[in-house]
């Protein structure tokens, strides 16, 4: 078990083993300044233009990528995307800002869920096609990223906010991640809490609402335990996740799985060089012990469990806004869905229902239960 002395620091006590293991859940880290470019729609021509910060949020090229392989079929014959229709995708991913940041998410939600419709001629025939913006039956055919330092302009122009960590499916920031750490200076506030009140302060108006027109799952971790919610979720409901089908063992294997050399040299090459003695120092000192933040990270952010989260355990209510599902939720509906699903030696279907609330009272489990069952 390590035993060395804490670095009470942010950088060693939350965000580096946050980077650590998104890298081993299997996203790949984009260094900012490679990030930043493929923000910009024309290939920028230097690195200073590279780190300029700007209002898109999206990584473009692997956006176009993705596009690039979906495929539709008309008169019984597969058929790519043609560039008009590629751009016409593109624009629609800009985020309505007009509408509020709530009703801009709900939209981007949709298109992301559902997919966009497009108008495409082939042989001089008309069609209209509805493209996946995500694979959410192979989730192998995704592309999983994250980066640091996410510098993003505010909505007047006035200045920049730098989330801490942002992962990204397709190019779509779909997580935001405030790291802080453990020891706060404010005797009344944990630095969870200060992480719980920059993203809503960041989802402000005069900030960066255009990022978080995006997210699906925002995460406020402080090294040793941490909260998740979703865009406009108030403070009093960030919740804690209680995790029912990942074992103790392999959060342990995850969290001491170790990185390729490849994979430490992106993470560690733009910081100083006694950051990476220090952290392969850390790791070649024995077992490092699994913490809530750990555990937050991998229950939510390995890419099956985002994208299910996303799709099956995410909705949209006229009075509560956004709703994300609590973990008792969540474990609750995959239960009742087995064991409605399941038969007794008779073949009869079992029976039984769950009926729980959340904190707010606002949204039930039948409620995600329904959507589930869609699905």
């Amino acid at each position: 078990m390590m035993t060395s002395a804490i670095n009470f620091a942010e950088e060693f006590s939350s965000k580096i083993p946050a980077l650590t293991l998104l890298t081993t859940l299997g996203y790949e880290f984009i260094p900012p300044s490679q990030c930043n470019a493929m923000r910009s729609s024309k290939l920028l021509a230097n690195q200073a233009n590279a780190n300029k910060a700007t209002n898109q949020v999206v990584l473009l090229p692997i956006m176009r990528a993705f596009l690039a392989k979906q495929t539709f079929t008309f008169e019984g014959k597969p058929h790519y995307l043609s560039d008009s229709a590629t751009d016409k995708i593109m624009h629609e991913l800009n985020p309505a800002m007009n509408l509020g940041l709530q009703l801009a998410n709900e939209k981007l939600y949709n298109a992301m869920l559902y997919g966009v419709t497009v108008t495409e001629f082939i042989d001089g025939k008309k069609t209209s096609q509805t493209i996946s913006l995500i694979d959410w039956d192979h989730i192998d055919n995704n592309s999983f990223h994250f980066t640091e330092e996410f510098v993003v302009q505010n909505a007047e122009g006035t200045g920049n906010v730098i989330p801490d960590i942002v992962c990204f499916v397709n190019g779509l920031p779909l997580a935001v991640i405030e790291a802080k750490r453990p020891d706060s200076s404010r005797e009344w506030q944990s630095t969870n809490a200060q992480a719980v009140s920059q993203h809503i302060r960041n989802q402000g108006q005069k900030q960066i609402p255009h990022l978080f027109a995006y997210s699906q799952l925002l995460l406020a971790v402080n090294g040793n335990d941490g909260l998740y919610a979703t865009c406009g979720t108030p403070e009093k409901f960030w919740a804690k996740w209680v995790e029912e089908e990942i074992s103790e063992p392999e959060f342990h294997r995850l969290k001491n799985q170790k990185l390729s050399d490849e994979q430490l040299s992106r993470l560690f090459d733009r910081r100083p060089a006694t950051a990476k003695k220090e952290y392969l120092s850390l790791i070649n000192a024995g077992d490092l012990v699994v913490t809530d933040q750990d555990r937050l990270i991998i229950s939510l952010l390995q890419p099956e469990r985002l994208l299910e989260m996303m799709r099956l355990f995410t909705l949209f209510d006229k009075k509560a806004g956004k709703i994300v599902a609590r973990y008792q939720q969540v474990f609750g509906i995959k239960a009742l869905i087995e064991r409605i699903s399941s038969f007794d030696e008779k073949g009869s279907r079992e029976g039984g229902v769950i009926w729980h609330t959340t904190g707010s009272g606002k949204s039930f489990t039948m409620v995600f239960f329904s959507k589930a069952l869609i699905w």
